[in-house]
C-alpha cells in the first residue's frame, strides 16, 4: 500500500479508488497463491516463497507481481497458483515447479499441461476456472473475490467496489431504508436458524436500550465446515463493511468479531482488516465524514462447539462460561450485557453490500421464493471434488452431489448424505431430488445448519456414524440441561452396545424416547437438533439397527466387535507382507504357503486388511467362517468348529 489517505467522504473514496486502478496495469503478468489454510497445510507457503527466489533468479521481481489470495473451494487440489492476465490455473502446485511456471507462463506464454486440471470426462486439461465441472455449475458471488484479494491489502478490496455499500447508505439511505432494504431481500440467516435477516435488524433497531452492539458470528465448530473461515480468510473486508452498515441501520457504536482462537488466519486478516479500515477512516469516528462512529473488537473463542449458539456466544465475549441462557426475550432485544445484540454470521454480514449495491430485487431473484441468494457448503466425505461450494437456494441434492461433487469415490454407491453439522439429519438416496433450502430440508429430518455436507457411500454404517455423533455433542454439550446431558450419555451408551454386538430389542424404542424428549426439553438449539442423527438413522435404515441388534451383524462390515477378518485361499499369494504386520501374531503361515487368521488371537485391527495387495483378505459379519486349507494344522479350533 502507498501512502494512507483518511476517507473523509464518497467522493474522496471514488478519488481514491481510480487513483488505485490507476497505478494498476492489467496486462502486467502476476502470480496468485492461495494462502488459505488449506493450502498452506500442503507448503502453499513454500510454493509462494520459491516464486520469490525464482523471480529474483531471472530478473524478473519488479517485472511481476506475488499475490497471496483466499480459498476457492476446490481444496483437495491444493495449492494453486493462478497467473494473471492470462488466468492460467495450476493446481497441485510444488516449490520446484516455479522455475518452469516462470519460465513457460510468465516469459513465453505457453501453459504447463501437467499443472492443469484434468477433466475426468475428457482426460483433457483445463486452463480457465470456470471451465472446470467443480466451478461451472457454482454461482459464486462471495467467494468470487477471493481469487482477486490480498486480504491484508485494503486496496485490493477498494479497487474492486469495496466500501461504495457503506457510502451508499451513509450518504443516500436513512437507516429504517437499509432495513427495509434487507428485509425486501428476504436474506435469511447463514448461520443455520434461517430466520429472517431484516427482521432482526427491525427488531433490535427498535427495541429499547443503549447501547446496542452489532457480532459477528465466526465460530464454526462443525466437523469439516469451514466455510466461514474461508471468507473471513480470504475476503474478511466484506464481512466488515456488512457489520458496519449493520450498526448504521440498528443504531450501534460497537461490535465484535467472535473468531476461533483455532482460527489463526482468519484472525489475522480480519484483525488487519480492521487496523486498516481505521486507517482509512472507514471505521472508527466519523466514518468517511458521517455522523456514523464504529470501534470493533477480535474476541477470540476458546473452540467450545456450544458457544456457536447466540446465547452462549455473548455470554463468552462477556468473560463468562459459555453456555446458553433461557431466551424468553431474544438477543436482539436483550443480548450482550443485557443490551439489544444484533448477531449475524459471517456469510450473512458478507451479503449485506450486495443487496445494497445491487438491490433486494436482484437478489430475490437468485434461488428460490423464501429462500434468496446463495448459500456456501462445505463439501466433504466419500465424494470425489471435496472443498467449498456455493450454489443458489434450492439446487438440488443430487446436483450437489454428483455434478459439482463428481459423484461417488471409487465407484461405490451412494448411501446417505449429512447436512448442518453433528445435528444435521442423514438424507437418503429417495430424497435427493429435494430442493436445498431451510424449508425442504426440516421436512426430511434434517437443517441447514451452517452449510456443512458430509456425503456417506455403501462402506458407512448408518448405526456407528450415528454414535460417532452422539459422542462428539455428548463432548460439546455444556451440561446444563440435564435433558441433553444424561439423554446424550445414555444415547451413546446404547449405540456403543448395539455397535458391540450387545444391543437389546427394546433399545430401539428407548432410542425414540430419548430423543424425542431431548426435541422438547432442551433450551438451545444444540439440544433440540441433537438427535436428529440418531431419529434419521433410525427413520430411513431401521434395517441396519435390527441387523445389528436382531442378526449381531454389521452390513456395511463396519463395527468391528460383528466382523471378522478371513483370507480368501484362492487369492492369497504368500507374500508374508501381512504375517509381518500383523501385531497380535494371528497370521498363521509361511514363505509359499497360503496363510489364514487365527480367529483366537486376532484383534480385528485391520492392518491385513488395509496393507493386503491381492483384495485376499475379507471381512465377513454374521457368516460362518471357512477352515484353513487343507493340509494346514492350525493351532487353535475356528470360531463354530467342532
Amino acid at each position: 500500500m502507498g501512502t494512507v489517505k483518511c476517507i473523509r467522504s464518497p467522493k474522496d473514496l471514488e478519488k481514491l479508488r481510480e487513483e488505485i486502478k490507476s497505478k494498476r496495469k492489467p496486462s502486467k503478468s502476476s502470480v496468485s497463491v492461495c494462502v488459505s489454510t488449506g493450502c498452506v497445510a500442503l507448503d502453499a507457503s513454500k510454493v509462494k516463497e520459491a516464486f520469490i527466489a525464482e523471480l529474483e533468479k531471472q530478473g524478473l521481481k519488479d517485472q511481476v507481481e506475488i499475490k497471496e489470495t483466499g480459498c476457492l473451494g476446490f481444496c483437495e487440489q491444493g495449492p494453486r497458483v493462478t497467473i494473471y492476465p492470462e488466468e492460467i490455473c495450476y493446481f497441485k502446485v510444488k516449490p520446484e515447479d516455479a522455475p518452469e511456471i516462470v519460465s513457460k507462463s510468465i516469459l513465453e506464454k505457453k501453459v504447463v499441461e501437467r499443472l492443469l486440471y484434468k477433466d475426468p470426462a475428457t482426460g483433457k486439461g483445463v486452463q480457465k476456472l470456470e471451465d472446470i465441472p467443480f466451478y461451472k455449475y457454482q454461482r459464486r458471488l462471495l467467494l468470487e473475490n477471493n481469487a482477486k484479494i490480498d486480504p491484508k491489502n485494503i486496496e485490493d478490496y477498494i479497487a474492486l467496489g469495496g466500501y461504495s455499500a457503506l457510502a451508499k447508505v451513509l450518504f443516500e439511505m436513512t437507516p429504517e431504508q437499509v432495513v427495509e432494504e434487507v428485509k425486501k431481500s428476504k436474506l435469511r440467516g447463514r448461520g443455520g436458524g434461517g430466520f429472517p435477516t431484516g427482521l432482526k435488524w427491525e427488531t433490535t433497531r427498535n427495541a429499547p436500550g443503549e447501547p446496542k452492539y452489532v457480532i459477528v458470528n465466526c465460530d464454526e465448530g462443525d466437523p469439516g465446515a469451514f466455510m466461514d473461515r474461508s471468507l473471513m480468510e480470504g475476503n474478511p473486508h466484506s464481512v466488515l463493511e456488512g457489520l458496519i452498515i449493520g450498526a448504521y441501520a440498528i443504531g450501534a457504536n460497537e461490535g465484535f468479531v467472535y473468531v476461533r482462537e483455532e482460527y489463526p488466519i482468519a484472525v489475522e486478516n480480519i484483525s488487519t482488516a480492521i487496523r486498516q479500515a481505521e486507517e482509512y477512516g472507514l471505521l472508527g469516528e466519523d466514518i468517511i465524514g458521517s455522523s456514523l462512529s464504529l470501534r470493533v473488537k477480535v474476541h477470540k473463542g476458546a473452540g467450545a462447539f456450544v458457544s456457536g449458539e447466540s446465547s452462549a456466544l455473548m455470554t463468552a465475549i462477556e468473560g463468562k462460561v459459555g453456555e446458553p441462557r433461557p431466551k424468553y426475550v431474544h438477543t436482539a432485544v436483550k443480548g450482550l450485557w443485557d443490551k439489544p445484540s444484533l448477531l449475524n454470521n459471517v456469510k450473512t454480514w458478507a451479503s449485506i453490500p450486495l443487496i445494497v449495491l445491487k438491490g433486494a430485487e436482484w437478489f430475490r431473484s437468485i434461488g428460490t421464493q423464501g429462500n434468496s441468494g446463495t448459500m456456501i457448503f462445505s463439501l466433504v466425505g466419500k465424494v470425489n471434488n471435496t472443498g467449498l461450494v456455493e450454489v443458489p437456494m434450492g439446487i438440488t441434492l443430487r446436483d450437489l452431489i454428483f455434478k459439482i461433487g463428481g459423484g461417488i469415490r471409487d465407484g461405490k454407491k451412494f448411501k446417505a448424505v449429512q447436512i448442518g453439522g453433528p445435528s444435521g439429519g442423514f438424507i437418503p438416496e429417495q430424497h435427493l431430488d429435494i430442493p436445498v433450502d431451510y424449508d425442504e430440508l426440516v421436512k426430511v429430518g434434517s437443517m441447514m445448519g451452517s452449510g456443512g455436507m458430509v456425503v456417506m457411500d455403501e462402506d458407512t454404517c448408518m448405526v456407528d456414524v450415528a454414535r460417532y455423533f452422539v459422542d462428539f455433542l455428548l463432548e460439546e454439550s455444556c451440561g446444563k440441561c440435564i435433558p441433553c446431558r444424561e439423554g446424550l450419555r445414555v444415547l451413546s451408551s446404547i449405540l456403543s452396545d448395539i455397535c458391540a454386538g450387545k444391543g437389546k430389542s427394546e433399545d430401539i424404542q428407548t432410542t425414540e424416547e430419548i430423543a424425542e424428549t431431548m426435541r422438547e426439553a432442551l433450551l438451545c438449539a444444540l439440544g433440540r437438533t441433537a438427535a436428529n442423527p440418531v431419529l434419521t438413522s433410525l427413520k430411513y435404515f431401521r434395517d441396519e439397527w435390527e441387523q445389528h441388534i436382531i442378526e449381531k451383524r454389521c452390513p456395511a462390515n463396519v463395527c468391528k466387535a460383528l466382523i471378522d477378518f478371513y483370507i480368501n485361499p484362492e487369492k492369497c499369494q504368500a507374500c508374508l507382507l501381512c504375517l509381518k504386520e500383523c501385531p497380535a501374531g494371528a497370521i498363521q503361515g509361511d514363505k509359499d504357503q497360503v496363510h489364514w487368521i487365527d480367529q483366537e488371537k486376532c484383534i480385528k485391527c485391520g492392518t491385513c486388511y488395509e496393507i493386503c495387495n491381492f483384495q485376499a483378505v475379507k471381512k465377513l459379519s454374521g457368516e460362518p467362517i471357512p477352515p484353513p486349507p487343507k493340509g494346514m494344522k492350525p493351532i487353535r479350533k475356528l470360531k463354530g468348529e467342532n
